[in-house]
């Protein structure tokens, strides 16, 4: 949140979204109105803050950013003052939300801290399609839409296969592509399609790097076959048929 790394107390807050904070907007803001944030941390695809007393939990939905010291218009639903700077919080699409001691208590273990052992356990338990799967953040908490289609592509697994059907080579695949993939992305800022910037509102620079996502239509950068484009779980997928085939 801070390039110096240090606390910042909150003055105030004020919410303007029955979306992004439903209930009461102003107990909302008084309850964050003084409280000093100690730690900010990730935790699936939410922002943790540890406060002095409670959590502000922000979850960016699609179009949403939290940004320090950025710019107020007409998309801002949540601004922080804070004793130096603020955080403003944007959302077009207002599917974020801001939370008051959220419970999390739902969220599968982090991608890249899951052993290998764990993940393939918890993957042979479960019957369903291996892009819900990645997907189902109770399975491992921070995998999105972009990612998933990332890693079963660099694993050669089609999105439709059964995740209870998968031989151990495939597991590892899917298990080691996920980690090296969520790692590069990291490095690279994430993937800025539309709307992602990091805090000070930059820009990733990870979409350079997808071979799947994004690509309908284009040649498999591995073998030349279109890629192609479904719906699994009301999510666009992008695979190679040839590469992922079934």
């Amino acid at each position: 949140m801070t390039r110096d790394n240090g606390k910042r107390r909150i003055v105030s807050a004020r919410f303007t979204s029955r979306f992004v904070t439903p209930g009461n907007r102003k107990a909302l803001a008084n309850r964050f109105a003084g409280r000093t944030i100690e730690s900010v941390k990730r935790r699936g695809k939410y922002i943790v803050m540890q406060l002095d007393q409670g959590t502000l939990t922000v979850h960016l939905g699609m179009t949403g950013r939290l940004l320090f010291d950025g710019s107020e218009d007409k998309h801002t639903h949540g601004v922080f003052t804070l004793d130096r700077g603020t955080l403003v919080y944007n959302d077009s699409r207002q599917f974020g939300r801001i939370i008051w001691n959220a419970d999390l208590s739902h969220l599968g273990p982090e991608p890249l801290e899951i052993s290998y052992e764990d993940f393939a356990t918890r993957l042979k338990k479960r019957k369903t399609h291996m892009k819900s799967l990645l997907l189902n953040q109770s399975f491992v908490a921070g995998v999105g839409n972009i990612y998933a289609d990332e890693t079963l592509f660099a694993s050669g697994v089609h999105p439709l296969a059964m995740s209870a059907r998968l031989n151990p080579a495939k597991i590892q695949a899917v298990y080691e592509s996920m980690r090296r993939i969520l790692s590069l992305a990291i490095a690279k800022g994430g993937s800025s399609i539309s709307d992602y910037v990091d805090a000070h509102g930059e820009k990733g620079w990870f979409q350079l790097e997808h071979q799947a996502y994004g690509r309908e239509g284009e040649p498999c950068v591995v073998c030349g076959t279109p890629i192609k484009k479904i719906l699994v779980t009301q999510r666009g997928t992008h695979f190679c048929p040839r590469c992922q085939s079934r």
